[in-house]
């Protein structure tokens, strides 16, 4: 039946191809699969202190308990005792002689039942010499103990420049991590096949490194293991590498028990094995003229990265990426302290080190005003990146500059100006509850700055009916992805949706994935799928010429049909009559994003295709009795320039919002002076709940700005860069505690701001201004 248009097509809002089944609760996860006969349960055994030689380990009680079947030590390794996922390796599977961290798994325990192997696990009798911790960032100094080498980014010469600036300020400011709490834990089963073969089915944003952890720990070759991903319920960063560890115990169990294997941590264990969002210490001075006008900018960012190297450089190195945010700074430095601690190893995490860049350099912006007297704004636009003024302190040209036209036209949309004398009006009178608002941008490189991973794959298969199946290298943590590249599919063959299956992410069918990171999910696997489609079509359009004696130019895909010359034949016939001309109907397709080069020793290179670029206004209520907030309104106003799905981009830009606000404002991670994390569960570690977001919440995208970079159908990236609009809501907070002190200080409010923070941070104030009016009296 001929139609106008395809179900299903890109730049339409489509639903979450899995949001009928999560809302019914029937979405299977690696939990949710039928457990064989026979399946293992396994649980770690974990340090107990933070830095400890281990002097003997006695394992016997453990295997003398019910239900045990195994118990696996460092020793009974075959391969490689490493999942480090740098060339350090530095992170062995189970420790040996030494531990560096309070939860670092010691030994592995398998059983009939979880509950035998989470009893048994606890009756190991381990003999430990307590070595010196190092866990504060001064403790890691002094140790002189960095986990890789830093990275400065540098242009002009910053120092020379503040000795020149008419004024000039310095600062430091403490910013927090964050535990990606993803609503399913990490988790790994692994099944043993003949020989040496093994099929993983896991939880990972990164199959192929899996794969080849796996590969290592049992000293077999890659082609021998098959790592499987569905859907991740939640990732978030937080099993781009650390689901390693679970992936290579479930698989040595497996094959030493030969049977099937399942590691599936409770949310403690989950929280106080793996990594966080870094949290850094960040020093800044800054040069600046009586306009506000940055000349100089010097900053160094201190990170407590744990224990090994994990991706602290990459993350670390994103930092500084992302310091200048939307701002040119003429003269400056930026430098890295990649501080090694007896902590978890830090990971990526949404963002992947851009938002504490970003945070930093928005502090940099805020002291300018207060010291001043201007608001935020005004030195927001009187610095942003413009003709002549287009270089970042990495030598990249900012080209595709919409940051000026982002914030001119929100701040008509949200009422900026007017709101903002309000709440002055209001600040004045109200003696208890303080409001404030704030407008920040946000600029976000996209690309992998490690050029390898800017390439993906993907398999496409046409059957004879004209249904279509889709594999690609991307993984689905509840984002969309599936969704976004089955569009691009049903587009390039002009059928519905409904006609393309999506299968789950699988080493076996497409080979050397890339991490499903860096906001490039879309970008790298929906072109592979579209590179694909287009082979496919070459072939079609070559047998339609051929058969129905036309020229080529006369073949055309249209919604549900294929026209040929003068007749349309429906897309299933057209499709059975290439394969009865024996023409092949599956193709491979493959992407590397052009134009992108960087060398990290130099400083120098365009690490990021494009950027993404956004704003956000917020505004909040304080109580300075208490120190309690409430995100009243949040303006957001969003780049994804020709959007694949306007629904799910929205979705992720009010997510990635909410989980930034969350970052910045409650959630607090806090290991005690032994090193062990005391806010491992939902008991002492609060996320953002439905009733914390923004009362009034308006998100729009903006419109008729396609990406001027051929990415695929010109859309942009939206994973990561909403995140960091959450700032607007930390400089709300900030503004709302300045108007304790008439606004003449900076209140150089850390984060994450929770109440108890804020509350120390309104009456500080309060002091410096009694003590700034006894100067003045």
């Amino acid at each position: 039946m001929k139609t106008d248009a395809i179900r299903g097509g890109v730049q339409t809002p489509q639903r979450h191809d899995s949001g009928h089944k999560h809302v019914a609760g029937a979405a299977a996860y690696a939990d949710d699969l039928v457990e064989p006969q026979g399946l293992l349960h396994v649980c770690l055994g974990l340090s107990e202190h933070a830095h400890a030689r281990l002097k003997k380990v006695d394992l016997d009680p453990v295997r003398r308990a019910e239900g045990v079947h195994l118990v696996l030590t460092a020793a009974d390794i075959p391969g490689v005792n490493d999942i480090s996922p740098t060339h350090l390796h530095d992170e062995p599977i189970l420790a040996g002689g030494e531990v560096h961290y309070a939860g670092q798994p010691i030994f592995a325990v398998a059983a009939e039942t979880r509950e035998q192997a989470r009893f048994a696990a606890r009756l190991a009798a381990i003999d430990y010499e307590v070595l010196p911790a190092a866990l504060s960032y001064a403790e890691a100094r002094a140790a002189g103990r960095l986990v890789t080498e830093p990275m400065t980014l540098a242009r002009g010469d910053a120092r020379a420049a503040l000795a020149q600036a008419p004024r000039r300020l310095a600062g430091q400011m403490n910013l927090g991590g964050q535990e990606h709490f993803y609503l399913e834990s990490q988790i790994a089963l692994a099944y043993p096949g003949e020989d040496d073969e093994v099929t993983v089915i896991c939880s990972t944003q990164h199959p192929t490194e899996i794969q080849s952890m796996v590969a290592g720990a049992l000293g077999v070759p890659a082609n021998a293991v098959t790592t499987q991903v569905r859907r991740m319920g939640g990732a978030f960063g937080g099993k781009e590498t650390q689901g390693n560890l679970f992936a290579a115990v479930a698989a040595l169990v497996a094959k030493k028990s030969g049977r099937a294997a399942k590691l599936r941590p409770d949310r403690d264990d989950d929280m106080i094995i793996t990594g966080k969002r870094h949290d850094f210490l960040i020093d800044y001075e800054v040069g600046f003229d009586d306009e506000g006008r940055i000349l100089a900018v010097d900053m160094n960012y201190a990170a407590r990265c744990g224990w090994s190297a994990d991706l602290s450089g990459p993350v670390t190195d994103r930092t500084l990426f992302h310091a200048d945010n939307c701002y040119y700074f003429p003269d400056v430095k930026l430098t890295s302290e990649p501080l090694r601690t007896n902590t978890c190893s830090h990971t990526a995490f949404r963002g992947f080190g851009g938002p504490q860049g970003m945070v930093g350099g928005e502090r940099v912006i805020e002291e300018i005003a207060f010291a001043l007297g201007k608001d935020p704004l005004e030195i927001r636009k009187l610095n942003l990146y413009g003709p002549g003024r287009d270089i970042t302190p990495y030598h990249q040209q900012v080209e595709d500059n919409i940051a000026p036209e982002i914030i001119a036209k929100l701040e008509v949309d949200c009422d900026y100006q007017r709101r903002r004398e309000e709440i002055r009006t209001f600040n004045r009178t109200s003696p208890v509850i303080k409001r404030g608002i704030a407008l920040t941008p946000v600029k976000f490189g996209i690309s992998f700055t490690l050029t390898a991973y800017n390439q993906a794959g993907a398999l496409v298969h046409i059957y004879r009916d004209g249904s279509v199946h889709l594999n690609h290298g991307g993984t689905e943590m509840g984002q969309g992805l599936y969704t976004k590249v089955a569009q691009v599919v049903a587009e390039a063959f002009q059928i519905d949706i409904d006609k393309v299956k999506i299968t789950a992410t699988s080493t076996g069918k497409v080979p050397n994935t890339s991490a499903t990171a860096a906001s490039s999910g879309s970008d790298i696997n929906g072109m592979a799928a579209l590179n694909a489609c287009n082979a496919i079509k070459a072939r079609l359009v070559d047998f339609a010429a051929e058969n129905w004696e036309v020229p080529k130019e006369q073949v055309e895909f249209l919604p549900g049909r294929v026209r040929v010359g003068n007749q349309e034949i429906d897309f299933p016939g057209f499709v059975n009559a290439a394969y009865m001309a024996r023409v092949s109907l599956s193709s491979t397709g493959f992407y590397k994003t052009p134009k992108i080069h960087w060398d990290r020793a130099a400083g120098r290179g365009r690490p990021f295709y494009y950027f993404s670029y956004g704003a956000a206004a917020s505004e909040v209520a304080v109580d300075t009795l208490t120190g309690e907030y409430r995100v009243i309104r949040a303006d957001i106003l969003h780049d994804v320039g020709e959007s694949l799905n306007p629904a799910l981009d929205i979705g992720q830009i009010e997510g990635g919002f909410v989980q930034g606000m969350g970052w910045l404002t409650m959630e607090e991670l806090w290991w005690d002076d032994k090193g062990h994390l005391r806010t491992h569960a939902p008991s002492t570690y609060k996320i953002p709940a439905c009733g914390d977001r923004p009362r009034i919440f308006n998100v729009d995208l903006v419109q008729d700005s396609p990406n001027r970079e051929e990415t695929i159908f010109r859309s942009k990236a939206v994973g990561e860069p909403p995140l960091m609009l959450a700032i607007s809501v930390l400089q709300a907070l900030s503004d709302a505690v300045a108007s304790v002190a008439d606004y003449r200080l900076c209140p150089r409010l850390d984060a994450p701001a929770t109440p108890e923070r804020v509350l120390m941070t309104v009456e500080r104030l309060r002091k410096e201004a009694a003590a700034l009016e006894g100067k003045l009296a």
